[in-house]
């Protein structure tokens, strides 16, 4: 099997394995990768022939076309314009603002001036307002404006506003007057941007017909200049409604996949080669970037690679993950590169057949979640290059994404064979990429009817099926592969033809039966409780196998008639003989090269239990004998299997030797029994709860009691059964 090749090999080469496997697993990744992220060399030029028949290899818009018939479509709407009445109405409202601070600000001014001049005792120490201070405090007036108006405001120089301050009321009431006289003249008629110039510079030149000076006569020029405004504007929602009914007639130009750009022999036009270059056919230079990340994207593997399998002190372990880890990626990228090669000349929803949750499935199984995760994600990621000819389509990401949640859902399944649970199994792996394939389509606007909408989910439905199937039918195989307890070897070893088991029922007659009865109990117990019920089945039938050596010294074998030959026996001869049942069979088991669990079973089912008849008989013999002595060598179970095998195989033996064994002697016994190997300490590293070992007492106690309930001792002996009884109960058979 390829768990003892692998330890083999991984022992030759020692601490070398690791870095080998993984610059094996890196450069075969990159290999395979390179190909596809590596750009062809193209000639296609103006006016030359095409070689070969030039097809687009993906469906694409023609953004530049698609865009010129939309600005063509929208030059050809005529703009529409709305004349605002409203507006001469608030430039005047400004002027008259602009004037109203003014007053304010020179009525202030003079009240604190005369205020100061009242209080000073000194009248030469106070001064009038200068124009100076009274700019600031207009400039405050400005502050509570709208922002609307202060730009208005504020677009006026600060000498403007000096010479404001230096005229008179009756000044500014004139130049108020005659510049909103000439404001609203020139509003009154329709001005556009066209035009707005034109009639600032006619409604100047009447500013020079006035009775003004050139200060005053300056001041009514910029206020006037600054005052007129467009108040015929675009209608800009009706324009832009009549653009958008132009533009929602215009069609995308789109390039179709496999639509032929040239046919061979024709002359490549300008119109030809931007559609050649739109769809990255001609790239003259070949660009490091993908490659580049294709190498980030392989050390990024190799670091998570070796945390993952640092995290297990064990060196063997550490192999056996890496190895699968191995094996899972390379049949990955090689079963895309496949799908990627037969998918140039068919839709891109074939990409979608790889069954992405078949790897982390297997490794989330026999190596552990985290693995099964690690190899979603760089399943998705690796696909990025594999199928780098889709790159900038959406087509990839939902690739990519498909393959990584479909990889990462496939885990959320319990650790333990796919036929056990087929429901859960179903669900997840066929109904959940169904339903996230949806979202993918709903996320590129797809229709729901539409021809790709509906090839898309029966492409991710088989590819679902395909994991779910591939999942079913190589999980005994790969099991087989890297372990050594697969339910193929456990087939071959629950045979009855098997040499060892057809060996025990010759010599051993007695004891295979207490074995197939052993196994009955263990495996209805071991399935209550959840456990691997198949497995602590066959274990059983080879627990006692070491009984071979010296058969007949084993009650159970013993002809009808026949003396005990232990009475002939010193307790401590008989001590050995019984202890080496164990020893014994560990080493025929390991010859046979049986799964690790039969030899632990073996090893490990009577745990660290006294034989107590034969320590009291020493003891009578001679007092220093200790107890520690007549302890088998264990150690005691190590799991919850092997703690149910130690109940059961005790409690079998002893129940069958009982006289008119009654269900509730059974029971009473078999409570006892376990409280027993609790009070010992035997179960202390099985694992084994209070809530479970409750089943199993209530398990094994049916079991009993429906096989040996009104029934005949078995085997018959002539000899005293109370004897016998006991010397079961306190040897633990």
């Amino acid at each position: 099997m390829m768990t003892f090749d692998l330890r083999n090999i991984f022992q030759k080469l020692g601490k070398r394995y690791i870095p080998i496997v993984i610059l094996v697993m890196s450069l075969i990744l990159f290999g395979f990768m390179f190909g596809s992220v590596r750009q062809k060399q193209a000639d296609f030029k103006v006016g030359k022939l095409a070689e070969e028949t030039i097809r687009a290899n993906k469906t694409i818009e023609n953004k530049k076309e698609t865009e010129e018939k939309q600005r063509l479509a929208v030059e050809s709407v005529s703009p529409e314009y709305t004349y605002d009445a409203n507006k001469e109405k608030n430039q005047l409202d400004l002027v008259d603002k602009l004037f109203t601070m003014v007053d304010e600000v020179n009525s202030e001014t003079a009240k604190k001036y005369q205020a100061d001049l009242d209080k000073a005792k000194d009248k030469k120490s106070v001064f009038e307002p200068k124009v100076e201070e009274k700019i600031p405090l207009l400039k405050s007036k400005f502050e509570k404006l709208s922002p609307e108006n202060l730009v208005f405001y504020q677009s006026f120089p600060d000498n403007f506003y000096e010479q404001i301050f230096l005229l008179s009321s009756s000044e500014l009431l004139k130049i108020k007057t005659e510049s909103s006289n000439i404001i609203q003249q020139t509003m009154g008629q329709k001005i556009r941007n066209s035009n707005l110039q034109i009639e600032k510079q006619k409604a100047v030149e009447k500013v020079q017909f006035l009775n003004f000076n050139n200060v005053e006569q300056q001041i009514v020029e910029r206020i006037v200049e600054r005052s007129i405004i467009v108040n015929e504007v675009a209608n800009d929602k009706a324009t832009d409604k009549m653009k958008e009914i132009a533009l929602s007639a215009v069609q995308p130009a789109m390039i179709y996949q496999g639509e032929i750009i040239v046919r061979e022999g024709e002359q490549i036009d300008s119109k030809a080669m931007e559609k050649i270059n739109l769809l990255g056919l001609n790239n003259q230079s070949t660009s490091v970037s993908p490659i580049l990340a294709m190498i980030i994207a392989l050390l990024l593997q190799i670091i998570l690679v070796v945390y993952f399998v640092f995290k297990d002190k064990d060196l063997y372990n550490q192999s056996m993950n890496l190895t699968f880890y191995f094996v899972a990626i390379i049949f990955a990228v090689l079963l895309m590169k496949m799908i990627y090669l037969f998918q140039k000349d068919t839709t891109n929803a074939f990409g979608l057949l790889f069954p992405a949750a078949f790897g982390p499935l297997m490794l989330h199984l026999f190596v552990g979640k985290r693995w099964g995760i690690l190899l979603s994600m760089f399943q998705g990621i690796f696909a990025t290059f594999i199928f780098y000819d889709m790159a900038g389509t959406t087509s990839l990401l939902v690739i990519s994404l498909f393959y990584i949640f479909t990889g990462c859902i496939a885990t959320f399944l319990q650790r333990k064979r796919i036929s056990e649970q087929l429901t859960q199994a179903s669900f997840l792996l066929i109904l959940i990429p169904v339903l996230f394939i949806n979202v993918l389509i709903a996320y590129q606007g797809m229709g729901l009817f539409d021809s790709r909408t509906l090839t898309n989910i029966f492409v991710a439905f088989v590819s679902g099926l395909f994991s779910f199937i591939l999942s079913i039918g190589l999980h005994p195989y790969i099991e087989l592969m890297v372990t050594d307890d697969s339910v193929i070897v456990l087939n071959e070893l629950s045979n009855p033809n098997h040499p060892l088991l057809k060996q025990l029922l010759e010599e051993a007659p007695g004891t295979y039966h207490h074995s197939m009865m052993v196994a009955s109990l263990s495996a209805n117990a071991v399935a209550e409780i959840g456990g691997r019920s198949l497995l602590t089945r066959v274990a059983c039938y080879y627990h006692d196998i070491g009984k071979l050596k010296h058969a007949n010294f084993f009650v159970e074998n013993l002809p009808a008639g026949a003396e005990n030959p232990h009475n002939f026996l010193l307790p401590s001869d008989s001590k050995e003989i019984i202890f080496g049942h164990v020893t014994d069979g560990v080493k025929v088991l390991e010859e046979a090269e049986m799964p690790q669990f039969i030899i632990d079973v073996c090893r490990q089912h009577h745990g660290t239990t006294l034989m107590k008849y034969f320590y009291i008989k020493e003891k009578e013999r001679n007092n220093d004998t200790s107890e520690a002595s007549f302890r088998y060598p264990g150690p005691i179970p190590q799991c919850r299997e092997i703690g149910v095998i130690n109940i059961a195989d005790s409690a079998e033996a002893a129940v069958r030797a009982m006289d008119n064994p009654t269900n509730e002697k059974i029971k009473d016994f078999v409570h006892q029994l376990i409280q027993g190997r609790i009070d010992d300490g035997q179960l202390l590293d099985s694992g084994l709860t209070l809530k479970e070992l409750k089943i199993i007492e209530q398990s094994i106690v049916t079991g009993l009691s429906s096989t040996f309930h009104s029934r005949i001792k078995y085997p018959k002996m002539k000899s005293e059964a109370e004897q016998m009884k006991q010397e079961q109960e306190e040897r633990g058979d």
